[in-house]
């Protein structure tokens, strides 16, 4: 019994925030933006009463359109999110309730820009077990709502969306997620954080004065790591299964920085028309990067192809997959 992707969906709010817009909020263009990170455009969820469970509804219920699934079928929502709509309850069964998901159960977890893919490592462990048959993997992320837009440095680089993913046994070993590989080293926090809102800093007029209650990120610290431990996740987990970048149709990196990207791809000894990038027009969606670009490029994608996906974020947390797609 093997675990495999049999559908995807993504969502991404209609709102648009380019660069030029930014260039009159914060000091900064498209020139600067382009050159260091190559986003132009961004997807933003502009509904102050919206959150990150509005487009993770609107993503599941595309997924559940698309692939003919009953809602009362899904027995297992797994959101992966660092936006989730309150502290409690779950941003999962807010989906579930608006997606009409009656017999899932429902639970979040947070791995940062990383989280689909961990997200999806459980999904696989459910199915191969034999405890569920199907699961539906969301991430959804509002980054907007953490975003300081008067901080030049990160305030270009994210985005907002959602997608989803339904993943279900098959008897078939050759297909399915074959193998993952994950880290965490917590070296990483003081880098990547928001400082307050959390036990450790509760929000207060201070915090929120300081722009603590913002996104937080030591853009040349971050670069080296993701560029480094993307690379060795992306390596180690070809090594294990035998793979050079000739066999993989696709590599498949988190969004994060087009620089970090084309970093990675040489290292690794892929040419670029073998990665598969659509940052220019999401930006940086964190754990929601990964399914988007998938969605977006599943047209090009045949039953068979070798794909390698990786993640950094947060933590920091990395790891990578690899998967032969199924649909």
């Amino acid at each position: 019994m093997n675990a495999r992707i049999s559908g995807i969906a993504s969502y991404l709010p209609e709102g648009i925030l380019d660069n030029d817009m930014l260039s009159k909020m914060v000091d900064t263009n498209d020139e600067w933006i382009m050159t260091r990170v190559g986003i132009k455009t961004r997807h933003i969820l502009r509904d102050p009463d919206k959150g990150s469970s509005y487009m993770g509804i609107q993503a599941v219920n595309k997924l559940l359109a698309s692939t003919g699934t009953a809602p009362d079928d899904v027995e297992v929502l797994i959101c992966a999110t660092s936006n989730p709509d309150y502290r409690f309850p779950s941003t999962g069964s807010i989906i579930c309730q608006g997606a009409n998901l009656k017999n899932a159960y429902s639970y979040d977890m947070e791995a940062a820009c990383a989280g689909f893919i961990v997200a999806l490592q459980e999904a696989r462990a459910y199915i191969c077990s034999g405890i569920y048959k199907k699961v539906v993997v969301v991430t959804t992320e509002k980054m907007s709502s953490m975003v300081n837009y008067q901080d030049r440095s990160t305030c270009p680089l994210f985005g907002d969306g959602a997608a989803a993913v339904l993943v279900e046994p098959t008897e078939d070993s050759s297909v399915g997620i074959m193998d993952a590989v994950f880290h965490v080293d917590g070296i990483g926090r003081e880098h990547l954080l928001m400082v307050a809102g959390g036990s450790a800093k509760p929000t207060t007029h201070a915090t929120v004065d300081a722009g603590e209650n913002m996104l937080f990120q030591d853009g040349r610290t971050v670069y080296k790591h993701a560029v480094m431990d993307m690379l060795t996740s992306t390596l180690d987990v070809m090594k294990r299964n035998n793979l050079t970048s000739d066999d993989v149709k696709y590599l498949i990196p988190h969004q994060a920085n087009l620089r970090i990207i084309e970093a990675v791809a040489d290292r690794a000894k892929f040419p670029m028309d073998k990665v598969l990038v659509n940052i220019e027009h999401t930006g940086n969606t964190s754990a929601a990067s990964i399914p988007i670009c998938l969605d977006e490029y599943k047209d090009k994608l045949k039953k068979g192809d070798k794909l390698v996906l990786t993640a950094f974020g947060a933590g920091f947390t990395w790891g990578a997959m690899y998967l032969v797609w199924d649909i």
